[in-house]
């Protein structure tokens, strides 16, 4: 069962809706479009229903779980329900993996529960970098003990440049470039095959997986590729380079219930 269009899970998983625009890529940020859409207030943070707080210990199936992609999971106004979440995050470690992206690392160890040791087995974090500024969050990043690190350079607005340091902290790599609208609020910034390429390079030799999720609307644009986020690999056949969508695990390997496991 796969419940999102993201290509590197198989679930969201929302505790609350709330955020507030802390970088550059936040600019354009989808949640902000989609709660406009739905008409849902976010000038304060709100807890989601039980049947959503509560959703992944009644999912049965093994899965991938974005947790919180209208969110943050470490923004300190959903500091009230985290202890909660984690309750369920450690339920259901036989059969769910959790992916906890965050643009605020520094908040990430106070937050962490007393048990978490070098981490819990089934609990991935990563930090999100935009552009060369944000490269910082991975410093931050290699102090935070955890079973797998990882970094999404999406919105991907500039080339970037890392250090050995960097290199070595990141066991999963996730490109991509921003989606949205030509006209409007939510619009969306270039992106280069030559940024995309750079990054892979410097991952060379590194035992870090890479997934590159879309090439965005710019260069879907440009390519004419049909998908409007250049997100169909199927399409990239003149850049054979990003043809890559790896995880840092089998995964298949950590579930009890492998067969069921569907992602991508």
């Amino acid at each position: 069962m796969k419940n999102t269009h993201i290509q590197w899970c198989n679930h969201t998983w929302n505790t609350h809706i709330y955020c507030k625009k802390v970088s550059e890529g936040c600019k354009f940020c989808y949640m902000f479009r989609d709660m406009e859409e739905m008409g849902i207030d976010i000038k304060k943070v709100t807890k989601t229903s039980k049947s959503t707080f509560y959703a992944p210990l009644d999912i049965v199936e093994p899965g991938i779980f974005f947790a919180n992609s209208w969110s943050d999971f470490f923004i300190e106004e959903a500091d009230a329900w985290r202890n909660d979440a984690w309750k369920i995050i450690k339920q259901t470690q036989d059969r769910h993996i959790y992916l906890l992206l965050t643009k605020r690392p520094e908040r990430v160890l106070e937050c962490l529960p007393d048990d978490w040791g070098e981490g819990y087995p089934n609990v991935w974090i990563g930090v999100s970098v935009e552009n060369q500024n944000r490269t910082s969050r991975i410093d931050i990043l290699k102090d935070i003990p955890a079973a797998i690190r990882f970094v999404s350079f999406e919105p991907l607005l500039e080339n970037i440049n890392l250090n050995e340091s960097q290199i070595q902290t990141v066991d999963w790599a996730i490109l991509g470039g921003e989606s949205g609208n030509e006209t409007g609020k939510y619009r969306y910034r270039p992106c280069e095959i030559d940024w995309f390429e750079h990054l892979i390079d410097q991952f060379e030799g590194a035992p870090t997986a890479i997934f590159v999720k879309q090439l965005g609307t710019h260069l879907a644009n440009q390519y004419y590729f049909l998908d409007d986020k250049g997100g169909n690999w199927n399409e990239w056949g003149a850049f054979p380079k990003l043809q890559r969508r790896e995880h840092p695990i089998d995964v298949t390997k950590y579930f009890k219930n492998s067969d069921k496991v569907t992602i991508m």
